[in-house]
């Protein structure tokens, strides 16, 4: 059950830019297609164009390149970056959600909850006033930086705080076409208002998006900025005396704080919840998907029976240490963009398809060194564990796929044309502990036959060894090469990875 406080879907296009491992997961979903239809046009060259500075969106021929992120790849996803607005893919996944069986509920939100030993009891109420009570093996919080979920447990915060104020205004302004002379941008700041806006539309329609700063210590307040002052902003800006006509304004706080714990007992923190960070990036609704995804397969393989309350650890295990790091890379991207980066924050920047692909989790589903660097200075997807299993184009009959299509509900044992004891071991384990597991050989005469490089080389192992995929599509272990009793070393490898003590065989 999903309760939402607003009456409907988002109505205003926030979050546009759809990153590729956030594409990914729509595409495992079996929702890829009717995400990309949702599209305008092509808005991969507004990606391309990075984050640029004018004086005002008059003098875009002036404009300074800021950043330039790498984002995806050919050789990195199947999947590219995409924009399109919250208020449109929103009701994508409303409604896919209701398909799949669950119980949406807008106009809703929670009142409170206890949990004890077997589950979690939680009062909601309807906007008209109506109360009920729901009682559930879980709870997820996923209700914003202001969380109700996370203050009524008592978790608390860690950061700096709130880092500036800012107000973002929705607005339609034909003439800024012309002025802008179709230049592509992800975003695109002037300064010229006496504060530094920024200006974005990557959801591919009207409105723009403007975001200009106030500050409250200089006693400035959201309510402040009427329409008419917001125009006047917007006009200055541009350099140009044009029609403006303002559609909303949301005021917002930039800030960066990660909860100490992301679970206590039955219940979970994601999203805002969890993190919160400068938009510097546009990781907070990506971040807050992939936090989702994370805690969902390890949710449901718990309700399916095979999961175990050691698995369920590993959420807050691995994506605590990523939401601090993602949101001190917000907080690097935020000084260099507002002009106060210091040498130190320069060294510190590491490129955005790094933070979205190129992470690594530390836990104890995944059999990789405990100092293992959360993110590295250079993306490194070459099959080791922690990472996300690298992309690979395979032929399987007659269609084209990609090895990220091969990871969803299950385990995958990966191994090569000479890795079939591997392969038996692991089903054997599997069957013996009831985890869901499938095996696949690659090789120009086997199942899957790569088509652009070596599998082997891609995923660093030999022709007779094996790697070791969660339903997320993270490597949990690999092995370069066989051994003597694959049997005993998978009893081990895949009891360890899914929380379960060693299966005899």
């Amino acid at each position: 059950m999903l309760l939402e406080k607003r009456d409907s879907t988002s109505t205003l296009p926030r979050a546009p830019g759809l990153q590729a491992r956030t594409m990914e997961l729509f595409r495992a979903a079996g929702l890829g297609q009717d995400i990309r239809a949702l599209e305008m046009g092509d808005s991969h060259s507004y990606f391309e164009g990075g984050i640029i500075k004018v004086h005002t969106f008059a003098g875009i021929d002036d404009a300074e390149l800021l950043e330039a992120p790498s984002l995806d790849g050919p050789t990195v996803s199947p999947e590219r970056v995409m924009g399109c607005g919250q208020d449109r893919y929103e009701k994508v996944l409303a409604e896919k959600a209701r398909e799949a069986g669950a119980d949406v509920r807008f106009g809703t939100r929670l009142i409170s909850f206890e949990q004890d030993e077997d589950g979690v009891t939680a009062v909601a109420e309807e906007n008209g006033g109506k109360r009920y009570t729901i009682r559930a093996d879980y709870l997820v919080g996923a209700d914003g930086a202001g969380s109700l979920t996370r203050e009524s447990l008592g978790v608390e915060r860690s950061g700096r705080g709130t880092v500036f104020n800012a107000l973002s205004i929705y607005f339609r302004a034909p003439e800024l076409e012309k002025l802008l002379k179709d230049r592509k941008f992800i975003l695109c700041y002037a300064s010229a208002s006496g504060t530094l806006m920024g200006l974005s539309r990557l959801h591919g329609c009207d409105p723009w998006l403007a975001t200009p700063l106030y500050y409250p210590e200089k006693g400035e307040k959201p309510e402040d900025y009427t329409d008419e002052r917001c125009v006047d902003i917007v006009r200055r800006s541009a350099g140009k005396d044009i029609d403006v006509e303002v559609v909303a304004k949301v005021p917002w706080r930039g800030a960066q704080l990660v909860s100490d714990t992301f679970r206590v007992g039955r219940v979970f923190l994601a999203g805002d919840a969890a993190h919160v960070h400068p938009p510097a990036g546009g990781f907070g609704a990506n971040t807050g998907i992939h936090d989702a995804h994370n805690l969902s397969w390890k949710l449901a393989a718990e309700l399916q029976g095979w999961g175990t309350d050691a698995l369920l650890d590993t959420y807050d295990a691995e994506r605590r240490p990523l939401g601090t790091a993602m949101s001190e890379q917000a907080l690097v991207r935020n000084r260099i963009r507002h002009g106060y980066a210091t040498e130190q924050d320069r060294a510190d920047f590491v490129d955005d398809v790094i933070i979205t692909l190129g992470y690594r989790y530390r836990s104890s589903s995944v059999l990789a060194p405990a100092d293992a660097k959360v993110l590295t200075p250079d993306l490194e997807l070459t099959g080791e564990p922690g990472t996300r299993a690298p992309h690979l184009w395979l032929r399987r009959g007659e269609e084209t796929i990609s090895t990220i299509d091969l990871f969803w509900d299950s385990y995958v044992l990966l191994t090569g044309p000479d890795g079939a004891p591997w392969a038996e071991a692991a089903t054997k384990v599997a069957e013996k502990l009831g985890i869901p597991l499938r095996t696949h050989a690659i090789g120009p005469d086997e199942e899957l036959r790569p088509t652009d490089r070596e599998w082997t080389e891609v995923y660093g192992v030999g022709p007779a060894g094996a790697v070791l995929v969660r339903p997320d599509a993270f490597v949990s272990w690999r092995s370069a090469e066989s051994v003597a009793d694959p049997l005993a070393v998978l009893s081990d490898v895949i009891a360890r990875v899914s929380g379960h003590e060693p299966a005899t065989v």
